[in-house]
């Protein structure tokens, strides 16, 4: 970019969203992070970066940091989230050779607290008014702009076509056998736990429809984050960390119960998700030991943390999962309070997505999953000028790889009591709200 990056935020007076945000959720190529109703929304894209490798968040922070710097900001509404802003999604590994990327929108609308703006950016010589926002909304907005699938496709869906779905890079053998083998290197005290992941492949005749996706995502899981970011699609329930001022949250999930198998007792389901998931020690050893993850890396940038005591249950429509909260004043670190992107190259991988030691446990999986993981299971979120930022770990996700194909990730955490069969069947239970929404039945 060679001219002046410029933004105009502006409040939306008087303008409601009865279903939220996800009514906004119109375009296959639409950015978004959601949560009930709230969130960011952003259509097209004024410049994006991209980069791979162990330097990833590094190096995105500081092109971040350098465009922004000089920039020309009209902010009215001072929230988190407007103002400059980037949706990001990076990849999981850094021997990955798939892109990390932030993107700029060209338009954002975001909700917040029940007050909602809009925020346009440019890079050209173009006078910022409100109107001139406005009307670039109603134009990404207008009938006709949504992407759907090529006239071949549907044509082939016409023909009788149903969806269907294949094995990724494993069988479902192959992955159980890389299971038992994980088993058998933490029993020989190698690592203490190890996070191994699958993918499937779903073919859609009909062609994918990511919006309808993001949609139906936002509709059943709401309390989980909504992210759609240059394809890759999800809501996931763990947030990595979020920034807002000097206050960093995360919430951290290990443990797992698959609400399919729930059988009725004296309290109802959640007496049995209490029974069998927080009362069981391997789960609970398996969530302690991601909690502890990521305080210890996080430590060094706060002046005070406080976790839950106990895990609590998150209830999700799917799944039960042992869930805490982790809250952190950061400090001042050389004259100035971390970046978001600062934090997760300090805190990604945590033990929830790959396992302690890390070391150890990354070189594990590159042996056992024969799976480049792409963008699963790294940050997804957005970022803005004043240091806010949210990002998640794109768990419950995909990516859709053409007009017609979808690759879908799960993966669960294998400590010495894992039983290949049991992790087999918790994959199809994180495979479920992806499933639902691209309308294929499951498991």
């Amino acid at each position: 970019m060679t001219s002046t990056f410029r933004t105009l935020t502006v409040p939306l007076e008087g303008t409601s969203f009865p279903a939220g945000l996800p009514a906004l959720l119109v375009r296959d190529d639409v950015l978004c992070w959601t949560r009930r109703e709230a969130g960011l929304v952003g259509f097209g894209e004024i410049t994006r970066f991209t980069a791979t490798g162990p330097d990833r968040f590094l190096e995105a922070d500081i092109w971040w940091r350098h465009l922004v710097l000089e920039a020309d900001v009209t902010d009215s509404v001072q929230l988190p989230g407007t103002g400059p802003l980037a949706f990001g999604s990076f990849a999981f590994s850094k021997t990955s050779a798939h892109k990390s990327r932030l993107i700029v929108p060209e338009v954002v609308v975001g909700v917040r607290d029940g007050r909602s703006w809009l925020t346009q950016m440019t890079a050209d010589d173009v006078e910022l008014t409100e109107a001139g926002a406005l009307a670039a909304l109603a134009r990404w907005l207008e009938p006709g702009t949504t992407q759907g699938a090529p006239a071949g496709v549907a044509a082939a869906a016409a023909a009788g076509k149903v969806a269907s779905l294949a094995s990724g890079s494993l069988s479902e053998e192959a992955w159980m056998a890389a299971v038992r083998s994980g088993v058998e290197h933490i029993s020989t005290g190698e690592l203490e736990k190890l996070v191994l992941a699958r993918d499937v492949v779903a073919t859609l005749p009909a062609g994918v429809n990511a919006a309808v996706v993001l949609r139906e995502l936002a509709l059943r899981y709401r309390e989980c984050w909504t992210y759609g970011v240059d394809g890759l699609v999800g809501a996931t329930p763990e947030m990595l960390i979020q920034v807002e001022g000097r206050t960093a949250q995360a919430r951290v999930l290990a443990g797992t119960l698959d609400r399919k198998n729930a059988v009725e007792e004296d309290g109802g389901p959640m007496a049995y998700a209490e029974r069998v998931l927080a009362g069981s020690e391997k789960q609970r050893h398996e969530h302690q030991i991601a909690i502890e993850s990521l305080t210890r890396r996080l430590a060094p940038f706060s002046e005070a943390m406080n976790a839950h005591d106990e895990p609590f249950i998150l209830e999700l429509p799917n799944v039960w999962h042992l869930a805490s909260d982790v809250k952190a004043e950061l400090a001042e670190v050389e004259g100035h309070v971390p970046s978001s992107l600062a934090l997760i190259n300090a805190l990604h991988p945590t033990a929830a997505v790959c396992g302690t030691p890390t070391e150890v446990a990354g070189a594990l999986i590159r042996e056992l999953e024969h799976l480049d993981r792409g963008p699963y299971a790294g940050p997804v979120g957005w970022l803005d000028a004043a240091g806010n930022g949210e990002w998640g770990i794109a768990l419950r996700g995909a990516v859709v790889e053409s007009p017609t194909t979808v690759r879908l990730y799960a993966g669960c955490g294998i400590v010495e009591g894992s039983v290949p069969e049991t992790e087999l069947a918790e994959t199809w239970a994180k495979f479920r709200p992806m499933l639902e929404s691209l309308g294929i039945p499951t498991k």
